[in-house]
């Protein structure tokens, strides 16, 4: 997928229905829980395991930049934390009307390129990729046996 679509349509990923429905609210609710008194810049992340369990995550920012946290870092680690390794998909809501991706989603590579990644808007509607879509020339673990 690829097309833009309003919150309550389910594309045909792997998360659908009212699985992605609460994988995207999860994200909004992270959204909220957000730590960014310097950038006023709130990001909520929604991570679902192979296993159908959700974790979600927020940014978490620091006067010290570099120690700060993005939301996507966060929920990935609660989720490794509880012993998973194998993930769907992942929603991630900002404050933003665009759409934008960077290099806060390189630490997910280490965990297979084949899953979703739901980008949301304000308005809640949303994009739907690959992860290896996203990060076509990335550098991961593959990269590290040659």
């Amino acid at each position: 997928g690829g097309g833009q679509h309003p919150a309550p349509a389910a594309p045909s990923g792997q998360a659908q229905g009212d699985c992605l429905q609460l994988l995207l609210r999860r994200s909004r609710e992270a959204k909220n829980c957000a730590y960014c008194p310097y950038s006023r810049f709130p990001v909520g992340a929604a991570l679902l395991t192979a296993g159908g369990e959700i974790f979600s995550g927020c940014n978490v920012e620091n006067a010290c930049y570099s120690l700060g946290v993005c939301a996507e870092r966060t929920a990935i680690q609660k989720a490794i934390s509880e012993g998973h390794t194998s993930f769907k998909a992942m929603a991630i809501a900002r404050k933003k009307r665009r759409f934008c991706i960077k290099a806060r989603l390189l630490p997910l590579l280490q965990f297979g390129t084949d899953w979703d990644i739901y980008l949301t808007k304000a308005d809640g509607t949303y994009i739907v990729k690959r992860l290896e879509e996203l990060l076509p020339l990335s550098f991961g673990p593959e990269d590290l046996k040659k």
